[in-house]
């Protein structure tokens, strides 16, 4: 905790609002996403599918392959206390989609599903595109996949298993146009898995980073992504590191306050 509020502090003091961006590519991104403010009608059924969410008391045995949740410790949880604690929060699901939708993002890998709030996000801003979620737990996994079914959510791929293997095998032969990061948190599996991810992106394509100050290692991992020779621009929102691979751009990091 102590760690990640020294890092906020430092976060406050170099964060720039969109007035302090230079780049057009990110003042608009920012402009035209991150600040978007107006009501989308999909964010009614995300807000539905949230709320089914954090009104089901089933408790369920979670299998962590990562670095887990801060706040829940047992391997027997209730979905709610799940989608509470450790989904996505609704204002980040809501940027999760409005991303996919800004870069019209036909294929989509996220790795980690969790109970699918992002995922459900993602469907629901971007019906027209593909997604596959990689998740570790097949009981977390089976919560989301009834409730994909229950929202007629169909353009979602929901692959179970651990990522060492599971996630080589999703990326054989496909390109993807953005990367949620959001599973594992832990320092070398987050670098491993974006190398992996690499030889799958093109000119366009988008990786967004969760956690990244979650601990010292995943900032150590961030660094190594941001410095990486193929990655270009980099955001730093605090709560997520986006990265872009536009070979016309400088190699420019932005911090941005969301």
């Amino acid at each position: 905790m102590l760690f990640q509020i020294k890092f906020y502090l430092k976060f406050l003091l170099k964060s720039k609002n969109k007035h302090g961006i230079h780049s057009p590519f990110v003042y608009q991104l920012v402009s035209d996403c991150f600040y978007d403010k107006t009501d989308k009608k999909w964010y009614k059924t995300l807000h539905r599918y949230r709320k089914s969410l954090l009104n089901n008391h089933t408790v369920i045995a979670i299998e962590d392959f990562g670095a887990g949740s801060k706040s829940l410790r047992s391997h027997q949880r209730k979905v709610s206390d799940i989608a509470k604690n450790a989904g996505i929060t609704k204002i980040r699901a809501q940027l999760l989609g409005r991303l996919s939708t800004y870069f019209e993002a036909k294929h989509i890998l996220e790795i980690g599903t969790s109970v699918g709030i992002g995922t459900a996000a993602l469907s629901l801003s971007n019906p027209n595109s593909t997604i596959i979620t990689l998740e570790g737990c097949k009981n977390t996994a089976t919560i989301a996949k009834e409730n994909f079914e229950f929202f007629n959510l169909k353009n979602i791929e929901v692959v179970v298993g651990n990522f060492s293997s599971t996630l080589a095998q999703t990326l054989n032969n496909k390109t993807f146009d953005l990367v949620f990061f959001d599973g594992n948190h832990q320092k070398q599996p987050t670098i491993d898995y974006f190398e992996q991810c690499l030889a799958h992106t093109h000119h366009n394509s988008v990786f967004v980073f969760d956690d990244i100050y979650w601990s010292k290692g995943m900032q150590d991992a961030w660094q190594y992504i941001i410095n990486h020779p193929k990655v270009t621009v980099s955001i730093d929102t605090y709560y997520w590191g986006l990265v872009f691979f536009r070979k016309e751009q400088v190699k420019e990091h932005f911090v941005v306050r969301v």
